[in-house]
């Protein structure tokens, strides 16, 4: 297996993107290999790396067609379902807490959040 070549942060020469850059550019790698990394070195700790592709060898970005489109929304549709009372919560349902607020904290009043000012 061969070295990558490695350059110093903000010093690797033209030709060469993250995925972030050709994703900017309306690239994707398109199945090349990494041509190259970046480092960043930081004190008592290891070097930041990015890794390169060639702009010249990157492809255009797929575009998405009516069935990704309905693929991502389900997806994102899915993820607003509680697991523990199924019902959509309005909102993204945070990893962290893995169901609605309302399930993961209970209230112990028993009043679903309804308070009455009287």
């Amino acid at each position: 297996m061969a070295t990558l070549p490695v350059f110093r942060w903000r010093l690797a020469p033209d030709g060469y993107a993250t995925r972030r850059q050709l994703r900017a550019r309306g690239l994707r790698p398109g199945g090349q290999d990494v041509a190259a990394q970046l480092e960043r070195p930081r004190r008592r700790r290891d070097p930041l790396i990015a890794y390169l592709y060639r702009i010249d060898l990157a492809k255009p970005v797929r575009p998405m067609t009516p069935a990704r489109w309905a693929a991502l929304a389900a997806a994102n549709r899915a993820r607003r379902i509680c697991p523990a009372c199924r019902r959509d919560a309005g909102y993204v349902i945070p990893a962290a807490l893995g169901t609605c607020v309302p399930c993961a904290y209970p209230d112990p009043h028993g009043s679903e959040g309804i308070t009455s000012h009287g």
